[in-house]
């Protein structure tokens, strides 16, 4: 069997959900897994990041320029963690034969931190479910990096079970420094994972990196095995990754990770805040929410302490959909870049409140005006109202099965900051 065959095999045997935006040369690999098209990678890889959060392993199927639009939520995942695993299964064209560009998703597990494997012939199975477990262990995405040469090649067909394991969302008791330098520990271990990989074999002589043609091969291309440090020559398909990153060496011990409480404070809403009056109503109904960047963030820390998670800008309405199905976000935000996700969840009738917070500024960064999303959501249909009129609020903020949006509008106070509260 060729490796498109047995790849989209795997897939099907690790993974709970599937993704894909069809591109060269991973089009056929979506098609035969019949992944859900997505309205583009960074919706799709939120909607994956989801699933995680509700125990779900999804695959990512994306090619290689692709992945820059996952590039936001790629790494807020690293440092926010998740929970079942998720893949990224990248189709990277080395010589450019249907894509813009050449470019190496190799150089993305070294940005993000991330376990990176490049299946040969004899491990199109076991390097999928190990990137699966991989991304558990490490609690963040990982990925699978293939080429034309894996996909057209003639591979061994040898299945392995499924074995999934666990990861960890950062609490959120830990400072957004704590939960850094907690996913940098963990990054740390990784290079002994590398080193153990029973998927890599050491024969000496020359070294082939994943397809590619060699006396002994690395599967395990990021971190790179200390067995790997010295090989040479070293032949691979794309950019001298490999070769680049021979010796590399892991990082020095992190501390533990820092709390609220060893800082000594926390940050909420300013004091006269209008928004409130919604993190109220969700608390009181036990509502737990996707929170995305901005001020919705701080639906994570007391006394509210509703907000699951924050994967980055635009991402809480793709995640919360396919977890919480309760959105928060700001009217910045939904304009930056979740529109595209609210049109994808639209169009696919999913359940999700999407409660935008409209205050016509960015009030995180100096509060520089912002757009008004009123006139380019007309489309959804979006219920319109005051953030001081709780008794509309407490009838439009349930738990949804359709999609509904809900736009709070409200003014924040002049010159006022968050509140810092102190232990």
């Amino acid at each position: 069997m060729n490796g498109c065959d047995a790849l989209a095999e795997a897939i099907l045997t690790s993974s709970d959900r599937q993704y894909t935006v069809p591109g060269y040369p991973i089009m056929e690999l979506g098609a035969r897994t019949r992944a859900e098209m997505v309205i583009n990678e960074k919706t799709a890889l939120e909607y994956a990041l989801g699933d995680s959060i509700s125990k779900r392993r999804a695959a990512v199927i994306i090619k290689n320029v692709g992945l820059n639009a996952c590039a936001d939520p790629l790494l807020q995942a690293t440092a926010q963690g998740l929970i079942s695993g998720v893949v990224i299964i990248a189709g990277d064209d080395p010589d450019a034969h249907g894509s813009q560009t050449a470019q190496d998703s190799r150089y993305y597990g070294e940005l993000a931190e991330l376990p990176v494997i490049e299946p040969d012939e004899t491990s199109c199975y076991s390097g999928l479910e190990a990137a699966f477990q991989a991304s558990e262990q490490f609690s963040r995405v990982a990925i699978l990096r293939l080429t034309p040469q894996i996909l057209e090649a003639e591979v061994k067909h040898n299945p392995v079970s499924r074995h999934d394991l666990a990861g960890r969302i950062s609490p959120r008791t830990w400072t957004m420094n704590g939960r850094v330098t907690a996913a940098e520990e963990l990054y740390r271990t990784m290079f002994a994972w590398s080193d153990a990989s029973a998927l890599n074999r050491w024969q000496g002589g020359s070294l082939g990196a994943g397809a590619a043609p060699g006396d002994s091969k690395v599967v395990t291309v990021h971190p790179l095995p200390l067995q790997a440090a010295e090989m040479q020559p070293v032949h691979e398909y794309g950019r001298t990754f490999v070769r680049d990153h021979q010796g590399l060496q892991p990082p020095v011990a992190q501390k533990r990770p820092q709390a609220m409480e060893d800082r000594g404070f926390y940050r909420t809403f300013c004091r006269e805040c209008p928004f409130k009056s919604v993190l109220t109503i969700l608390k009181d109904q036990d509502m737990h929410m996707i929170c995305d960047a901005g001020c919705s963030v701080l639906g994570m820390t007391p006394s509210y302490e509703i907000g699951v998670a924050s994967y980055g800008m635009g991402a809480s309405i793709a995640v919360a959909a396919r977890s919480t199905r309760v959105a928060l976000i700001g009217d910045y935000a939904l304009l930056h870049s979740g529109i595209n996700a609210l049109v994808d969840v639209y169009e696919k009738n999913l359940p999700l409140l999407c409660i935008v917070m409209k205050n016509n500024c960015t009030a995180m960064t100096g509060k520089q005006p912002a757009y008004d999303p009123v006139p380019y959501l007309a489309w959804a249909k979006p219920v319109i109202c005051r953030a001081d009129d709780e008794e509309q609020l407490l009838r439009v903020i349930c738990r949804p099965e359709k999609p509904v949006t809900v736009i709070v509008e409200g003014e924040c106070p002049e010159g006022a900051n968050h509140e810092t509260v102190e232990y």
